[in-house]
């Protein structure tokens, strides 16, 4: 029997309603799929019953790994490997659809590299992700809100957000302390031109890191 491991951030989205919420939100039939940290398999199942082009999964976990691989055999692609570490440009010439209940842990992590990584191509059609809920409110804060800050700077400079739903706690196994949210990204067409966007990341990154400061000090 699988167990999720704490080190992994690991909880195993098991809601079947909240699994077809997921499949839902975009048209999956003859794309090109990518699933961060399919776990178990439960939503791998339901999106290669759409039918997609193909799909490539990501999982960190070697045992995980070999779990999935014998039960969808030529279904799909493996990488064992971590998501920090891999060029994601590099998985496939097509579009990618990406599908991830991404490790609490790691997540902002796994968001910030793609956005920096991105230039004026997208390698992606959409992302489809489940953030526990305080990092989702921080990603669609409005502008002059107490939650608006940094993250929500570097993901609405060349993304669309929208958020999907939340998700209750319970709808995970092991259940974690806290709820979710799940949110879409799309490209945005028409964004402002930044030829080092390591340079945003590191401005916000002190200007948020200092709020309490007067802005002189941080200038």
């Amino acid at each position: 029997m699988i167990k999720a491991k704490k080190s992994l951030g690991q909880n195993f989205l098991v809601d079947k309603k909240v699994l077809e919420k997921i499949i839902n939100a975009a048209i999956i039939e003859n794309k090109t799929i990518l699933e961060i940290g399919p776990g178990t398999g439960n939503l791998t199942s339901y999106i290669l019953k759409k039918n997609p082009k193909k799909l490539f999964v990501i999982e960190k976990d070697d045992d995980l790994a070999v779990m999935l691989k014998n039960k969808f055999q030529e279904q799909l692609i493996m990488i064992n490997d971590d998501v920090l570490k891999i060029d994601e440009t590099k998985i496939s010439s097509d579009k990618i659809i990406v599908f991830g209940n991404l490790p609490y842990n790691i997540s902002t992590e796994i968001l910030s590299k793609w956005i920096t990584n991105l230039k004026n191509h997208f390698w992606f059609d959409s992302l489809i992700l489940m953030f526990q809920k305080e990092v989702a409110d921080r990603i669609i804060a409005k502008f002059n809100t107490s939650n608006y800050g940094r993250l929500a700077i570097m993901c609405n400079w060349k993304l669309n957000i929208k958020k999907i739903c939340d998700v209750k706690a319970d709808a995970f196994f092991p259940k974690p302390k806290i709820d979710s949210s799940l949110l879409i990204f799309s490209p945005k067409e028409d964004f402002f031109k930044i030829n080092n966007p390591y340079n945003l990341e590191k401005i916000t990154r002190i200007f948020f890191n200092q709020r309490r400061k007067m802005i002189k000090k941080t200038l």
